[in-house]
């Protein structure tokens, strides 16, 4: 099939996604649906940079564009392409372009590793990727057979007594088309055991499980039979980050949330979370937010009502 061809098919995918994302949301944040693992996300207006932490997934920009930050590398994708993460990462995220009247529309599906293992073993592929780790996050150009597959997955929420059948089968086609694709091997990575990809996904569910503990390397490094060395190379390789400053980033998240959820004290919220020193915690939190927690939540408590809060 020609390159002409080719791209008339993804622009009327995408159209027409388009138009049932619209039909199904008409109000700006991120909605959940009646297919597990998907959900559908809506903004009207660009944004400022937003912390949060993307989980294993698939997102598929319709329409608009978002730039994504991890540690000091940034990740552009719109319509053209897609980007997977493949581990739990916290990134900055920013949508960059959005209007009231074509506003930015991206659809997520969640997914794990045992879906990932499944895939592979049924595909009877051996794995050609190389022991050292690549990067959690990757970005691809969009292809007409993923987005079709996307395009099915979403016409059935337009169905619904159809989920509970279908949905897992093209779920299934749809992790299998981006595995096929290029950098198919940094995702496959780390669903296989004992690659130090797959070690340092289990390092990273250890930490986000017990984040407001303290970190010692040692153990975990013996948790996952790997060196301290190693370990922290590794760890890097795929989060851009050491241990401690994807732990601090976790921290601090997680601390922006209960502040924003729960009218806390700012040092109750900080000890909450790992910090025995107010005063390092508001330090630490300024230098990530802008603004003390307080000033922070503050600010953003004002932007929701008044309607331009992130999304």
């Amino acid at each position: 099939m020609d390159k002409e061809l080719l791209n008339d098919k993804i622009t009327i995918y995408q159209k027409e996604l388009v138009s049932m994302i619209n039909g199904l949301v008409n109000m700006d944040g991120i909605h959940t649906t009646a297919i597990p693992y998907l959900q559908l996300f809506r903004a009207s207006n660009a944004s400022e940079p937003l912390h949060t932490i993307y989980e294993p997934s698939l997102l598929i920009i319709v329409q608009g564009s978002k730039i994504v930050t991890l540690a000091d590398e940034n990740y552009q994708y719109d319509p053209t392409s897609y980007l997977v993460t493949s581990v739990h990462l916290p990134i900055t995220g920013q949508i960059i372009q959005a209007t009231p009247k074509e506003p930015y529309l991206c659809v997520q599906i969640s997914f794990n590793t045992d879906q990932i293992l499944d895939i592979i073993k049924e595909s009877n592929e051996a794995w050609s990727g190389k022991m050292d780790s690549g990067r959690g996050i990757v970005v691809n150009r969009i292809n007409s057979d993923l987005l079709d597959a996307v395009l099915r997955l979403v016409r059935l929420l337009y169905t619904p007594k159809d989920i509970p059948v279908l949905s897992p089968l093209i779920i299934h086609e749809i992790l299998y088309r981006i595995l096929q694709d290029r950098q198919g091997d940094l995702i496959k990575q780390f669903a296989m055991i004992g690659s130090h990809a797959h070690c340092i996904a289990k390092v990273i569910q250890i930490i986000n499980s017990n984040f407001s503990k303290p970190l010692r390397i040692e153990d975990l490094a013996k948790k996952v039979n790997m060196s301290t060395s190693s370990l922290h190379n590794q760890f890097k390789k795929v989060t851009a980050m050491s241990p401690l400053q994807y732990q601090k980033l976790i921290r601090l998240q997680e601390a922006r949330r209960l502040l924003f959820a729960e009218s806390s004290e700012a040092a109750n919220v900080g000890f909450q979370v790992g910090y025995e020193s107010p005063s390092q915690f508001s330090r630490e939190y300024a230098r990530m937010f802008g603004l003390p927690p307080i000033s922070d939540i503050n600010r953003l408590r004002a932007s929701l009502a008044s309607g331009t809060a992130l999304i």
